[in-house]
């Protein structure tokens, strides 16, 4: 699905939503998430085809894996937290959405320990004594 086909829709759920929204509020929330969801799973093929191209890339280079996956599971908790924050925050619970977005920081917090601390001792071993 490319921009165009992803404005489009978003544009004629955003209409829908408003007609809706005044006689069942819970349909039109129901079916902005629906849209949601619609639009990041038409987009599954071009994240699969980025991590093809990264893994291909990490190979050639000889690069742990360890990094790389690290990497792209810290990318996959940054677009969910998101993704889940936005679709709380449209149902009127910024608070819970304030949660869900911390909890993204922290658990990407956690997954990056192990790169930063190669990171750290790497540069201890080149600094001199």
């Amino acid at each position: 699905m490319d921009i165009i086909q992803v404005v489009g829709l978003g544009l004629v759920a955003t209409f829908l939503i408003l007609v809706v929204k005044e006689q069942k509020p819970v349909f039109a929330f129901l079916l902005a998430t629906v849209t949601g969801v619609i639009i990041f799973l038409s987009l599954v093929g071009k994240i699969s085809d980025v991590v093809g191209v990264l893994t291909r890339l990490a190979d050639q280079a000889k690069v742990n894996t360890m990094f790389l996956e690290t990497i792209l599971k810290i990318i996959g908790i940054a677009y969910i937290a998101e993704f889940g924050a936005q679709v709380t925050r449209d149902a009127g619970q910024g608070s819970i959405a304030s949660k869900i977005e911390l909890a993204g920081k922290i658990l990407i917090m956690v997954m990056a320990i192990p790169i930063i601390t190669v990171i750290i001792e790497t540069i201890v071993q080149i600094l001199p004594a």
